[in-house]
């Protein structure tokens, strides 16, 4: 069975940090791109950031390019999301997701429809 679980999500204020994790099981994940979406109430989910299947290309939606980082451990079969000045905005429930890249050109997919497996998510919130 097929499980990706995050966690590391919660409350903090605004300008604080958090560290999101994402644990994949069920089928080797190192040949897929990794991706981190999310939800805000009332809002579509929208793509936050991706990764390569070896680490060496990222992409961020623009709003949280300098804030935020990801990364992935193969071996731990883990992807993380550094969340760094965070901000009120940036409260959302996060999504971690997974597949085949699109191409051997396309190494980050970056629409929802893109993506075969996601976790169930977990909650940032952000405070003022």
């Amino acid at each position: 069975q097929v499980q990706l679980v995050e966690s590391g999500g919660g409350l903090v204020q605004a300008g604080g940090s958090l560290r999101l994790s994402c644990v994949a099981s069920g089928r080797t994940f190192s040949d897929d791109c990794m991706g981190w979406f999310r939800q805000a109430p009332g809002k579509e989910r929208e793509f936050v950031a991706g990764i390569s299947w070896n680490g060496g290309l990222t992409h961020y939606t623009d709003s949280v390019k300098g804030r935020f980082t990801i990364s992935r451990d193969n071996a731990k079969n883990t992807v993380y999301l550094q969340m760094n000045s965070l901000k009120p905005e940036d409260t959302a429930v996060y999504y971690c997701a997974a597949a085949p890249p699109l191409s051997s050109i396309v190494l980050i997919n970056i629409n929802e429809d893109e993506y075969d497996y996601w976790g169930q998510g977990t909650q940032v919130t952000v405070s003022s």
